[in-house]
């Protein structure tokens, strides 16, 4: 699976299957701070994903 970390400009090519929020704990990327697409499509943290999937992990901006 190729994943995309938006936060450190990152790629990297793994292999995994599980959910969304388990790559997020295998990454050691908090869950709260981050939303995931597959894709091009976002997903929620209870879908499935496998290793022919392309990931990006997309900051989560809050302004006031």
């Amino acid at each position: 699976m190729k994943v995309f970390i938006e936060e450190t400009n990152k790629k990297a090519a793994i292999r995994f299957e599980g959910t969304a929020r388990q790559l997020l704990k295998r990454l050691k990327i908090n869950p709260a701070t981050v939303l995931v697409a597959r894709n091009g499509k976002l997903i929620s943290l209870e879908d499935k994903l496998s290793d022919s999937d392309d990931i990006k992990i997309l900051e989560v901006f809050m302004g006031g």
